[in-house]
């Protein structure tokens, strides 16, 4: 057993929470407070009631997530959904904390770099700035194309894979933004990497990347936004010596 504040401060730190950039949606931190005590860590992308509901069934007191509880800010009222899900995590006495672009960014737990290590890639290093951080990891690698796809699938598991095939066979330069990052097709050709991994893009973004030569790898949004959640769920567990689980509520997107 573990004091929730004594996790939450460490995160805070840990994550760089403080001054990190984002949509105003994420708001990243902890969401919902419980008792004060955590027992067991729990990891899954979404704070959805799907994965609340399985959360107090395993017994999980704390609850980290990539995509939390207020993606709705826009509706103020504690209806429906919203409200049924608040009710389970309070009775379960769960608490849920959330890291969104620092947790892709993050250069041990993030989601681009864990994502970058799976496939293989060598000297990585933060790439894509947002505002004022980058939230994405390039990195170098020799093979050729198909290879490269092959163990991107590898890593997601059975997350549907698509590519556009514009760029070069033998490919050296990769770069990563994990999650929804298809529509920065043209800022990522003139990084100057030759293949561009993300989770998935607009319909156009195929095409912007046939004319632009560059290739792109959609692996799934929901799949490539696993790794952050369940390294961070490591850290914690082992810092803190308490056991996690990963819950897999997975969107096919």
């Amino acid at each position: 057993m573990c004091a929730l504040s004594s996790i939450v401060d460490h995160l805070e730190d840990y994550l760089r929470h403080p001054g990190f950039p984002d949509y105003p949606s994420a708001c990243n931190g902890l969401h919902l407070d419980n008792s004060g005590r955590v027992v067991k860590v729990g990891a899954a992308v979404d704070a959805c009631e799907a994965v609340i509901a399985e959360a107090v069934e395993r017994g999980i007191s704390l609850l980290l997530v990539h995509h939390g509880l207020m993606w709705d800010q826009h509706c103020a009222a504690f209806t429906g959904a919203r409200y049924r899900k608040l009710k389970l995590a309070i009775h379960g006495d769960l608490a849920v904390f959330s890291s969104h672009l620092p947790l892709d960014a993050h250069a041990e737990v993030g989601n681009a770099v864990q994502l970058a290590h799976a496939i293989g890639l060598r000297h990585i290093a933060p790439f894509f700035p947002f505002k004022t951080e980058p939230v994405g990891m390039r990195g170098e690698i020799e093979t050729n194309f198909t290879d490269l796809l092959n163990r991107v699938r590898d890593a997601v598991g059975d997350a549907p894979v698509s590519a556009c095939t514009a760029g070069p066979e033998q490919v050296r330069k990769i770069g990563i933004v994990t999650g929804g990052a298809g529509s920065e097709v043209a800022e990522i050709a003139r990084s100057g990497v030759d293949t561009f991994i993300t989770g998935e893009g607009p319909h156009w973004s195929y095409t912007a990347a046939e004319e632009l030569g560059l290739n792109v790898i959609y692996a799934g949004h929901y799949a490539t936004e696993t790794f952050g959640v369940k390294a961070l769920a490591a850290h914690v567990a082992k810092k803190f010596e308490l056991p996690w689980e990963f819950i897999d509520h997975p969107s096919g997107l």
